[in-house]
């Protein structure tokens, strides 16, 4: 419930403020835990596993000038312990030494860095613009590069706004970034997962939702 009550707050402020270029600064923003989520799919040969997780399982801060995010760089992090896919002998099988191997700390998170952003220009205020994040996507002590595709939107609060929000965890500037990334089993060390005696596709097609607000 709360996780959809600051979704709603942060869409309707994206309608109510202006459309305006946002002024050249460089800002520092970390992952506000709620609502953020990840996602990961893979496709098994009678249905679509998904795995979810949300809330403090994902951090991370991002860096840039909204004017230039093109030089935007940053780290997210995704707790893969807190997967879940619905059956609690599945999430146990691919947190095994087999596949994520998360009781090794290292293994434990799926990190991504981000080393620059492809886009039309400058974020505006409130306007929805489509981006490739590129950078460096590590799951299991393996970095591969990928480019990801985003749409992201910076969302400023009046001082109003920020006095009735605040208690969401939103600060004045606020940015929320949706994202898909596709990787494979293999491209992290890891063998193509068998369940049931049917094999998972070796595809993993990673979704992020996140909501960042500046430090």
């Amino acid at each position: 419930m709360k996780r959809e009550t600051a979704i709603c707050v942060l869409a309707s402020l994206t309608v109510a403020v202006a459309p305006i270029a946002a002024a050249a600064q460089q800002m520092s923003f970390k992952v506000l835990p709620s609502p953020s989520r990840a996602t990961f799919k893979t496709d098994a040969p009678l249905e679509t596993i998904i795995g979810n997780t949300a809330g403090p399982a994902i951090t991370g801060t991002v860096t840039g000038d909204l004017s230039r995010p093109q030089m935007a760089s940053g780290t997210i992090r995704v707790d893969l312990t807190t997967l879940k896919t619905g059956i609690d002998k599945r999430d146990a099988d691919l947190r095994g030494k087999d596949f994520l191997h998360t009781e090794i700390e290292a293994n434990r998170n799926a990190v991504f860095e981000l080393k620059s952003v492809e886009i039309g220009g400058p974020l505006e205020r409130s306007k929805e613009m489509p981006a490739k994040l590129k950078g460096i996507l590590t799951i299991k002590g393996s970095p591969v590069e990928v480019v990801a595709d985003a749409r992201i939107t910076y969302v400023p609060l009046t001082p109003e706004q920020f006095e009735s929000q605040k208690r969401f965890g939103f600060t004045g500037d606020n940015i929320r970034i949706k994202a898909k990334f596709n990787t494979s089993f293999t491209n992290h060390g890891m063998q193509v997962p068998q369940l049931m005696f049917m094999k998972l596709s070796n595809e993993i097609q990673l979704e992020t939702d996140l909501t960042l607000v500046r430090q």
